[in-house]
């Protein structure tokens, strides 16, 4: 169990990873502009995503 943790956090890393190392620029304007975003936006953002994984990993299961 803990090996399979350590995988998807490093998955995450690694993915997390692949837009500032190829498109800095665009990557520093991105976060610019969640920075200026409503929190109820960034919320909803948030949910969906979270249930968006869920789904999959129910899926891959």
């Amino acid at each position: 169990m803990w090996e399979e943790l350590g995988i998807a956090i490093s998955l995450i890393f690694i993915i997390e990873g692949i837009l500032p190392f190829l498109n800095p620029a665009g990557w520093r304007k991105t976060l610019r502009n969640i920075s200026e975003m409503q929190d109820k936006t960034l919320r909803t953002t948030g949910l969906l995503s979270m249930i968006f994984g869920l789904v999959l990993l129910y899926l891959v299961h």
